[in-house]
């Protein structure tokens, strides 16, 4: 068997780590979410529940993933020592591929709209007209060439392939990001957008659901409870401070999702300037893909030539996105068929694809009865019950002599620093409850 990869700078490991994290809910989800619930006092309820939930959590793949140097399905199993933890891990590495199947399609409708504005330019109307137009044919073929554009990178291996490009495509996500709020900031109606998204309403903040909103959005967004964090944490040198290293993570995420608040709040409130509606029938701002797929691109028409450029943009900021994390969810089942059959990388990264865009076809021929049926399954079911069982592994199952030996690789005086006094007891008792709650809530509405 070939020899494990491993990221060589620390650099290339945050900004891969926050790139899996880093996803389309953060730009679509996040901003909307924030003005509809108290503006910036959200915004501060998130970020510290980021830290009370999901950092922990986090933390738990990491330490496992680099203690164990495995693959998600043989890290729990060698930690747990039984064939719940191996049955557990192969859980992990269904759902990660099922979110990368449904994810793949969406992923393929930001490139035919990046293509869309180009073909624009050209005055290729019947073209474009094709390329945003829902069809099974545009869906399989688009779904296609991005999994065939993450495959490519996911071959170059850990340094060479998801390392390389994370650090090229991560800057280039927050330089597209700044040239957008900069240039919609300028818009009349911008200001609105601003004060919707920046002024706190504290009156909001002890609302239940809005604290559950912020839990479930503070979990979901760093992409836990699949083994990518796992798996990732596993290519981490030994010498690194992992407490310190997933800080970096958890900060880089939600300092992304700030940014996104800054750019689609003020966008949308544009486009309400512009005549173009942006509130739905119950009177809450359009979100998720009616607001990337409706309400930006009407947005975008209004203003003419100049909309065609910043509409290539931003689809080209939202594929960046979707490509920085399906990177991550197809080296999940990809380094368990290297390192439990014996494929080579390039072997595995393609006919894993090829299972991937199997599942996603059919899906495709089926939309309307598997798309949110697998949706739901994965990200409202099988992700938080995930989560709770990482919390189960970490906090009950794996000794605590061998998790503070693991943190010692990187900080020699780990059992006395504040993580250590808090994280073990803290991963064992509050972090399942409150996502036990946060599951129940969630399933009951």
């Amino acid at each position: 068997m070939a020899a494990r990869g491993e990221f060589s700078s620390r650099l290339g490991f945050i900004l891969a780590a926050a790139g899996s994290a880093v996803g389309l809910g953060n730009i679509w989800g996040f901003p909307t979410q924030v003005a509809s619930n108290g503006g910036a006092a959200f915004v501060m309820v998130y970020i510290i529940l980021a830290f009370l939930l999901a950092y922990p959590v986090l933390m738990a793949e990491l330490i496992i993933g680099r203690s164990t140097r495995s693959n998600m399905v043989d890290a729990l199993g060698k930690i747990s020592g039984s064939k719940i933890g191996r049955a557990t891990g192969i859980w992990g590495l269904v759902t990660a591929t099922l979110i990368l199947s449904f994810y793949a399609l969406v992923a393929g409708w930001m490139l035919s709209h990046v293509l869309q504005t180009i073909s624009d330019l050209f005055g290729q109307d019947s073209l474009s007209s094709w390329l945003v137009t829902s069809s099974v044919a545009r869906d399989i073929i688009f779904c296609g060439l991005f999994l065939c554009l993450t495959a490519s990178i996911v071959t170059g291996g850990v340094s060479q392939g998801i390392e390389r490009w994370s650090v090229r495509l991560m800057p280039a996500l927050f330089v597209i990001i700044a040239l957008l709020i900069i240039y919609v900031s300028t818009l009349e109606g911008a200001s609105d957008g601003w004060k919707a998204y920046l002024l706190p309403n504290f009156s909001l903040i002890m609302n239940p659901e809005i604290l559950i909103s912020a839990m479930g959005q503070a979990f979901f967004s760093m992409s836990l409870g699949v083994g990518t964090m796992l798996v990732y944490g596993s290519y981490v040198s030994k010498n690194e401070n992992l407490p310190v290293l997933g800080a970096s993570v958890a900060l880089v995420d939600i300092g992304v999702a700030i940014l996104a608040g800054m750019l689609i709040i003020p966008a949308m409130y544009v486009a309400l300037n512009n005549g173009v509606e942006i509130f739905s029938a119950s009177g809450e701002l359009i979100n998720e893909d009616s607001l990337i797929f409706i309400v930006l691109p009407a947005l975008f028409d209004t203003m003419g030539i100049v909309g065609l450029y910043v509409a290539c943009v931003f689809f080209s900021l939202m594929l960046i996105a979707a490509l920085t994390s399906s990177i991550s969810m197809l080296e999940v089942p990809v380094s368990y068929v290297i390192e439990s059959k014996g494929l080579t990388r390039k072997r595995a990264v393609w006919t894993i694809t090829l299972i991937v865009f199997a599942i996603s076809s059919t899906i495709a021929l089926n939309m309307a009865s598997l798309f949110g049926s697998v949706i739901t399954l994965t990200t409202k079911y099988s992700q938080p019950l995930l989560g709770l069982a990482l919390c189960i592994f970490a906090g009950w199952v794996w000794k605590r002599d061998q998790i503070l030996a693991e943190l010692r690789h990187g900080d020699e005086q780990a059992d006395k620093s504040l993580f250590w006094k808090i994280w073990p007891w803290y991963v064992r008792f509050v972090c399942p409850v409150v996502i036990a709650i946060m599951f129940y809530r969630s399933i009951t509405g």
